[in-house]
């Protein structure tokens, strides 16, 4: 029971996963403070309004509407992909791939008595031929 916990946790995509959600919550602060300290000021010269939270606002009736709020998470999305990307998953790539190029597949050399057999094995038929 605990070698098949011990295999489960091992498998690639578990530890795959596992690093994924670390590496996106420690991007998300990243990210978090760009939007606060660079996209939202920039925002706020171009629109006129304090971040992409308060941009497209409308009510219709009772209820209150904010596009901002999408826009906010759709960029946060975006950076954070973005980042994962071009930080871990390409240079993850171009090791993989120069780790390939390394490698040549090599051919088992037979066993003594296999190679033995197989030499009487041609000689016999070049003597019946």
């Amino acid at each position: 029971m605990i070698k098949g916990f011990k295999d489960f946790l091992l498998r690639g995509n578990v530890v795959d996963l596992a690093v994924a959600v670390v590496i996106g919550a420690a991007f998300a602060t990243v990210v978090e403070a760009l939007l606060k300290g660079f996209i939202n000021p920039l925002i706020g010269a171009i629109f006129g309004k304090p971040s992409l939270d308060s941009v497209g606002n409308f009510s219709i009736g009772n209820g209150a509407f904010s596009i901002g709020i999408i826009l906010t998470a759709l960029l946060n999305f975006v950076i954070i992909a973005a980042v994962i990307y071009f930080v871990v998953v390409v240079p993850m790539k171009t090791i993989l791939e120069r780790a390939k190029r390394g490698q040549t597949p090599t051919e088992e050399a037979p066993e003594p008595n296999v190679a033995l057999l197989t030499e009487i094995r041609d000689l016999l038929k070049a003597r019946n031929l």
